[in-house]
């Protein structure tokens, strides 16, 4: 038996979300068909480090897979990129790794970015794929208030009403806001995250980008520990699982361009 570890990139626009579902496509079934295709006679589930809601991508995702078939990393990638053709899923890389490794236990930090695109005219090339605001946002502003939610704080406000989390208390570990031209870039990093909380992050913040809010309101906000005090959730087009951290390698994750364009 080989573990295997994978960075697996997608666009989440046909999917239900990372984890499988009854009736509807996902990433992690895709992966697991594909899997399956190589070595038929094999139970196979494919772990990943964190799950993404319908319609939310992903450049740094990790996973794993164990398969008692003998095959060298560089033709399992080549495999699963060949059976997972006719899906937005692509296999980066594929390495063997120690039985200890496990993608979402041995996690030390996850880390999304959020995408706006903050112009009048309409998205082309990246609609879908990031978050359309027409009237101009003050990215000071917002990266000032976003160090409010930075820190250990009970995000209760900005989960979802679903969310399966035992508790609403999470660390963040760093917010930045960022301007590149017409986008702005939503930064955040921490070791797990509750359920539509970088989204309601987002949404909240786009606020303070508008002049409707203030870091004053954000802070009552979070104080609230009240979801009907949420601003606004974000819409998933513009959100990505960038990368993940472990201890083996400190990050693990594709090489390029942060903005993602």
């Amino acid at each position: 038996m080989q573990r295997f570890r994978l960075l697996v990139e997608y666009d989440g626009r046909p999917f239900s979300g990372w984890q499988r579902q009854a009736g509807t496509p996902s990433v992690q079934e895709t992966l697991e068909e594909a899997a399956r295709k190589i070595a038929p006679h094999e139970r196979i589930v494919v772990h990943g480090s964190g799950r993404t809601d319908a319609g939310v991508h992903a450049r740094g995702q990790v996973a794993h897979i164990d398969l008692e078939r003998e095959i060298s990393a560089d033709n399992l990638q080549g495999a699963l990129n060949y059976h997972t053709k006719g899906w937005p899923v692509s296999v980066l890389k594929s390495e063997v790794v120690p039985d200890s490794f496990h993608a979402r236990f041995s996690a030390k930090k996850r880390h999304y970015i959020y995408r706006i695109i903050n112009r009048r005219a309409r998205l082309t090339f990246d609609k879908g794929l990031a978050w359309h605001v027409k009237t101009p946002l003050d990215a000071d502003a917002m990266q000032d208030a976003a160090q409010v939610l930075v820190g250990q704080h009970d995000f209760t406000t900005f989960r979802h009403i679903h969310c399966q989390a035992k508790s609403p208390v999470k660390t963040v570990d760093y917010i930045h806001v960022e301007r590149q031209g017409d986008e702005l870039l939503v930064k955040v990093g921490a070791l797990s995250f509750l359920h539509h909380q970088i989204r309601s992050f987002t949404g909240t913040l786009q606020l303070v980008g508008l002049g409707k809010w203030t870091k004053a309101d954000l802070k009552a906000a979070l104080e609230a520990r009240d979801r009907t005090a949420l601003g606004l959730n974000a819409p998933s087009d513009g959100l990505y699982f960038d990368r993940v951290e472990y201890d083996c390698d400190q990050a693990a994750a594709p090489t390029g361009p942060t903005s993602m364009a």
